[in-house]
């Protein structure tokens, strides 16, 4: 316990701490989303196409979180554009931009002379790390959120359950598409820094799963989602720098290990129903 209370004292630590609950908003208002929309591939392909403009920006000598956002938002725009208008299928697009990012990354990076960066770093985040930047970069994208689901819940609500059924209620969908999918980029290539670029589908995923075991409802389900994300990535936090590992794997081991705490209880619960029936 006084270990803890040394480490709060600690400004580093505290932008971490920053840093977790911040994603934690902001991943589980879009992560239910995604969740509900059954789009998580879609943003698997973006989360791994950013990667491209981490390595052209880091060629150009600029903020590779920048090149990443750029990269990241056309991707999905590009995903959402080439699917609706060709006839290539989704997930042939998002496959070719998938490879196409983690090549780009890769071979910028490497053609950038002097020293190459810690590929790691922006593979599995680096939590404690993050800087002043970063806290108002992601409250930016927590402010941006709640103001779109707080303004458009219905329409989103539709969207998300039933594009048709959209459609005949004069929603607009299509700049619904692109709004959304423009978001879910930004979501994650601002939290990056937090898990890193091959762990922040789970951030976007797991808590919401876990919130989905306990209620169907759409806004209970984004309440708990934020819930479980607070808690799991905070505990993921203090056993990182208790194991000097980083912090993107212990926060989504933290999550697992509260996917299966949460189903557990829910298979509890459900014998329990069964026998007082």
């Amino acid at each position: 316990m006084n270990e803890i209370i040394e480490l709060l004292n600690y400004s580093f630590f505290q932008n971490a701490m920053g840093a977790a609950i911040l994603a934690s908003i902001s991943c589980g208002i879009i992560g239910t989303y995604i969740v509900a929309r059954r789009i998580v591939f879609i943003s698997g392909g973006i989360t791994h196409a950013s990667f491209g403009g981490i390595g052209i920006a880091w060629f150009l000598g600029l903020n590779p979180i920048l090149g990443a956002t750029v990269f990241g938002v056309l991707s999905a725009l590009g995903i959402e554009c080439i699917s609706k208008k060709t006839d290539v299928r989704q997930d042939s697009v998002i496959g070719i931009l998938w490879a196409l990012g983690m090549a780009l990354g890769i071979i910028f990076i490497y053609l950038t002379p002097g020293y190459a960066p810690n590929l790691l770093s922006y593979l599995f985040g680096s939590i404690l790390t993050v800087s002043s930047l970063d806290l108002y970069l992601l409250s930016a994208l927590c402010v941006l959120t709640i103001l779109i689901f707080a303004f458009m819940m219905r329409p989103i609500l539709y969207m998300a359950f039933d594009e048709d059924y959209a459609q005949t209620h004069d929603t607009p969908v299509q700049f619904l598409n692109y709004l959304m999918i423009a978001l879910v980029a930004l979501a994650i290539v601002l939290n990056i820094r937090v898990v890193g670029i091959i762990l922040v589908i789970s951030f976007l995923t797991i808590p919401q799963t876990i919130a989905n075991m306990f209620t169907q409802d759409f806004s209970k389900m984004i309440f708990g989602a934020i819930g479980f994300g607070i808690l799991g990535s905070l505990f993921g936090l203090f056993m990182a720098y208790k194991l000097n590992v980083p912090s993107g794997a212990t926060i989504i081991f933290s999550f697992v290990i509260l996917f299966i705490i949460a189903k557990l209880i829910q298979l509890s619960l459900l014998k329990l129903k069964r026998k007082a029936s």
